[in-house]
């Protein structure tokens, strides 16, 4: 991996042989500006290769300065941009290469990642796009009133206190609705739903502590956060599935 020399920062000669930190000694470095960061954390950004830190013959990772400052460059992207790890790897190749990396949203922004291994890439946790009425939600759909209800009461589909749906539910009754041209019933799909449900516990229990931060950053951070792990887990389901499929005779 080339030395990673961050933005508006010009490569200095280092004489000697530079510092090397334990993954704790980088941890408290990077606690000072981002204090939900962990050791895992830091261990999963390493194994999604954003960094390679050295190792010494007994294991232990040994981390140098360029790469705290590249641990500290990819925090920042999440925090500040929201960017998905796809996109800051492809920033990080391009300043590995000299090159200028692709231009940054604006703060608070949210770029968007293809991913053509995902079945579903979720979207934003809040809210995006118009909001639907009822009779707005059936034609953008393409289904009945009676098939509206069916999915309510398996818990499939929901609507707001207001009675309005926003673009995730259109999505998931769209899928409902595709899943039912092979004969796929609400009550088929309630398993489905119960890992859905589980997997949601999940994330709130990793991001839950976040959210409870007073830094707005943090709180930020955490829905950022919360994204990706919603995106991780489709995709590792996706991935699952497929090769079950695929191991049966």
């Amino acid at each position: 991996m080339a030395p990673f020399v961050p933005p508006g920062r010009r490569a200095g000669v280092v004489l000697g042989r530079p510092q090397l930190l334990s993954i704790g000694a980088v941890l408290t470095e990077l606690q000072a500006e981002f204090p939900e960061v962990t050791i895992s954390k830091i261990r999963f950004l390493e194994a999604e290769r954003l960094v390679e830190p050295q190792r010494t013959p007994s294991g232990y990772r040994k981390f140098s300065e360029a790469d705290v400052e590249r641990l500290a460059y990819v925090l920042r992207m999440q925090r500040d941009h929201y960017l998905p790890l796809r996109v800051i790897r492809e920033h990080l190749a391009a300043l590995d290469r000299g090159e200028n990396p692709p231009a940054l949203p604006g703060p608070g922004g949210a770029a968007e990642e293809s991913a053509p291994d995902a079945v579903i890439t979720p979207g934003p946790l809040a809210p995006s796009g118009p909001r639907l009425g009822r009779s707005e939600m059936l034609a953008a759909a393409g289904i009945t009133d009676a098939q509206l209800s069916d999915w309510e009461s398996y818990g499939l589909v929901s609507s707001d206190p207001d009675g309005g749906f926003d673009a995730e539910m259109l999505q998931v009754a769209r899928l409902v609705a595709e899943l039912g041209r092979f004969g796929l019933e609400p009550r088929h799909l309630r398993s489905v739903k119960a890992a859905a449900d589980r997997e949601i516990g999940l994330v709130e229990q990793i991001v839950a502590p976040l959210r409870r931060h007073r830094n707005p950053q943090t709180r930020a951070h955490a829905a950022a956060m919360a994204r990706e792990l919603a995106n991780l887990s489709v995709r590792l389901h996706a991935a699952l599935v497929q090769a079950g499929l695929r191991a049966r005779p």
